[in-house]
Formats: structure tokens, C-alpha cells, sequence
């Protein structure tokens, strides 16, 4: 049973991130779809007989969250990195809501970058809650724990080392960080918020 199929991203020779990096990160990310066909599928299998199965069934739903996510939030982050990279629009929705949110764009592309200094791994994320019409940056620990229940990702930056470590140390993340926002196509950024706001 396959659920999920590997998606393909039109990712040209970046800036700051080695064409390796981009290889070796892609195959992690297929890792994640091929894992996250293979729990669902032993999910299926041992559902049969949940309550005698029920200690690998728990097992299996936690690290069912864990690859999907991991697989969703690559998808995120390639998919900002496909095309040529763009600069934010002045007049754009987005960064109309990030202004009224966080005073100006700057501060919040200030805030957003210092969250992905986290120490540890996991994600800075962008996401977009409906319900409050608001914006919220958020850290995700690993790929599952911190995540905002009923918010739309909009921007997905990798801070796991393997999404880096062929190019700079892990002393040198900002760098990373830099060379993430100048390979980001901010057209792509855009449509992920007006998909999630319905604007």
C-alpha cells in the first residue's frame, strides 16, 4: 500500500547551499515518504487485532507522526527553494499581515532568524492561524513536537544538521540562515499564505 509518492522540486544551483547538500538532503526527504508508507502500512496490518497489537500499534502512531511531519515539512522547504529566488513583493498580502503583526517586516525577519538559532534541532516555522487571522513564528522540535494545532505552515526552514553540515559548521548556522533567505522564492511564500487565508 503507497499513501504518499516522492514530489519532484525544480531546485537550480543555490547560493551559500551545495549542490551535495541538496542531494544528500532529497534523499532524506525520500526516507520520509518511504517511511511514512511503511508505518501506515504495519498500522493497516496490525489494526486487524488492535487489542492484542496495541503496545506496537502506540508505537507505531507516534513514529507515524514523526516521519509524516518530517515528510510535510520537507515538502515546505524544497518547494520555497524551487524556482529562482524571489524577494518579497512591497505590496504583497503577506507582507501587509506581517507588518500589522509584528510592526514591520524587518523586525519580524529579524525574530524569525533568531528563533532558528535554536540550540538543537528542528524548524522555524511561519504559520498562519485562520481562526485568529494572525501569524505566529513558531520552533518545532525534531519535526512533530511544538507544532500549532489548527495553523497553516507557510515557511519551513530545515535547522536539523544534516540540512547544512556539508557546508558550513554548526558554529556557523547563521550562515545557513542567510543562505536560505537568499535562495527564497518568496512568490512560493506568498501562495502558501493565500492558500491558507482563502485570499
Amino acid at each position: 500500500m503507497e499513501t504518499f509518492t516522492t514530489k519532484n522540486f525544480e531546485l537550480g544551483e543555490l547560493k551559500g547551499i551545495s549542490t551535495k547538500t541538496i542531494e544528500e538532503h532529497l534523499k532524506l526527504y525520500k526516507g520520509y515518504v518511504t517511511h511514512s508508507n511503511l508505518v501506515l502500512s504495519k498500522i493497516s496490518e496490525l489494526s486487524g487485532d488492535a487489542e492484542a497489537n496495541i503496545g506496537i500499534l502506540s508505537g507505531l502512531q507516534k513514529r507515524f507522526g514523526f516521519e509524516y511531519n518530517g515528510m510535510r515539512n520537507h515538502e515546505i522547504y524544497f518547494n520555497s527553494l524551487s524556482g529562482e529566488a524571489k524577494n518579497i513583493e512591497e505590496n504583497s498580502q503577506l507582507k501587509k499581515m506581517i507588518t500589522d503583526c509584528y510592526g514591520s517586516f524587518e523586525k519580524w525577519f529579524e525574530l524569525f532568524k533568531s528563533i532558528a538559532t535554536t540550540r538543537g534541532i528542528g524548524w522555524a516555522m511561519l504559520y498562519y492561524d485562520k481562526k485568529e487571522n494572525k501569524l505566529f513564528n513558531a520552533w518545532v522540535d525534531e519535526q512533530h513536537i511544538g507544532i500549532l494545532v489548527d495553523c497553516s505552515p507557510i515557511l519551513a526552514l530545515d535547522m536539523w544538521e544534516h540540512s547544512y553540515y556539508l557546508d558550513y559548521t554548526p558554529a556557523e548556522k547563521k550562515k545557513y540562515i542567510e543562505a536560505f533567505f537568499a535562495n527564497l522564492n518568496w512568490e512560493v511564500i506568498e501562495e502558501n499564505y493565500k492558500s491558507a487565508s482563502n485570499k
